[in-house]
C-alpha cells in the first residue's frame, strides 16, 4: 500500500475515534447530570469532559503520523 492510502485510513479512524470521544463524554456529562440531581454526587458535571482526554492524544498521534505519511508521499513523488 502506498503512504497516501494509509494516510486516508488514519484520517478514517481518527474520524471515527472523534465520534466515539463525543458519544462518551456525552453519555457520561448525561450520567454526571443526572447523578448530581438525584444521588448526590459530589464531583461537578464538568468532570466528565476529562474521559476526553485520552481521546484527544490519540486522535492528535494519528493525525500527526498522517500528515508525515502524506509529506512522504509527496517528497518521493
Amino acid at each position: 500500500m502506498d503512504k497516501k492510502k494509509i494516510s486516508n485510513i488514519l484520517i478514517f479512524i481518527a474520524v471515527l475515534i472523534f465520534g466515539a470521544m463525543c458519544f462518551n463524554v456525552g453519555f457520561d456529562y448525561c450520567d454526571m447530570l443526572w447523578g448530581i440531581r438525584y444521588l448526590c454526587y459530589s464531583a461537578p458535571s464538568y468532570v466528565a469532559f476529562f474521559v476526553a482526554i485520552p481521546y484527544l492524544i490519540v486522535i492528535a498521534i494519528i493525525l500527526i503520523a498522517a500528515y508525515i505519511l502524506r509529506k512522504k508521499d509527496k517528497n518521493e513523488n
